[in-house]
């Protein structure tokens, strides 16, 4: 089995993929900001079933700061860059995303292929390919680019757009032997491991607490246990190399249609979600994708939107995010 390194075990997507990876028999190494995250990567591990014992490592590094990543990367066949700042809250200063998105996925291309690492699969986002267009009518691929400075640019989008375009460049003009695979998932929803919970899961949380579903969002799903698998793939896969994967499970959905699966399929659970016998219109552009490149090529097969919902609700009860009260 391989050591591969995952940076930011300790958040959302980056648990899962340790978990999965452990389960898969691999030799495991995480990055951390502080030692104390230790113990909480460990809980959420654990609570994907995984007593990691002596298989999970870790390593402290951050991405604003060369130090450690040397550490972090040396021994590794693989590394699974997920780490990127994703504020819940916009920052004021677009450079506090901007900076540690593409100067950090630099510092792990460099200490990558200083330490001879095989391959590197890169966290973007479906904000690097949909976003800064004046046309949505049409379905996005992995031949599309977001244009950082298009139309309504958020910080976060242009920061994942960035930090992609950076670590492209780099391969061509320093990669030497290391290799580039690049994951560009839409809106990431799934079973938490823990209280702490992403800017996505903080929606089904809304309308579990009572929010009104807001009308005219929509965006593309993915569940975090597909998206760990389509990781893992595309670390091994030879026809992979060099490519772009867009993870999205199916059609766009709004709030609405959340709100409706959880009212179908919590009961009691669901008594304070509003779920409105008729939607708003739609307002906000409908960016629709597909993830045929990734199920052609790499056989990835994501679960049921329903499912995705369901189990992500359920979470945020077992874990108290959500109270029963």
């Amino acid at each position: 089995m391989s050591k591969i390194l995952v940076t930011g075990g300790s958040g959302f997507v980056g648990s899962h993929i340790v978990a999965k990876l452990l389960k898969e028999g691999h030799q495991v190494r995480t990055t951390i900001r502080s030692p104390q995250r230790e113990a909480e990567v460990r809980a959420m591990v654990r609570n994907d079933g995984v007593e990691a014992d002596q298989k999970l490592s870790f390593s402290q590094a951050d991405l604003t700061d060369d130090h450690g990543w040397p550490v972090a990367v040396a021994g590794c066949d693989y590394v699974l860059h997920v780490a990127s700042p994703f504020p819940q809250i916009a920052p004021e200063n677009e450079d506090e995303l901007i900076v540690p998105a593409r100067d950090g996925t630099l510092r792990v291309l460099r200490a990558a292929r200083d330490a001879c690492v095989r391959r590197v699969v890169l966290t973007s986002s479906f904000a690097a390919i949909g976003y800064g267009h004046t046309n949505y009518d049409k379905v996005f691929n992995e031949e599309d680019w977001t244009d950082p400075n298009g139309p309504d640019m958020q910080p976060y989008i242009k920061s994942k757009v960035l930090a992609e375009r950076a670590a492209w460049e780099f391969m061509a003009r320093e990669g030497d032997a290391l290799e580039l695979t690049v994951i560009n998932p839409v809106g990431i929803f799934g079973p938490v491991l823990g209280p702490d919970i992403s800017a996505s899961i903080a929606f089904i949380k809304q309308l579990l607490e009572g929010a009104p579903p807001l009308p005219g969002l929509n965006f593309g799903m993915v569940d975090v246990r597909d998206l760990a698998d389509l990781h893992i793939l595309a670390m091994a896969a030879e026809a992979a190399r060099g490519q772009r994967f867009i993870a999205v499970s199916g059609d766009v959905v709004t709030l609405f249609d959340i709100a409706k699966v959880l009212r179908e399929n919590l009961g009691e659970f669901a008594a304070k979600v509003q779920a409105p016998l008729i939607e708003e219109a739609t307002r906000a552009p409908i960016r629709r994708s597909t993830s045929e490149k990734a199920r052609r090529m790499l056989g990835w097969r994501p679960r049921a939107q329903e499912e995705t919902i369901t189990d992500t609700a359920r979470s945020l009860f077992h874990y108290g995010v959500v109270g029963l009260d």
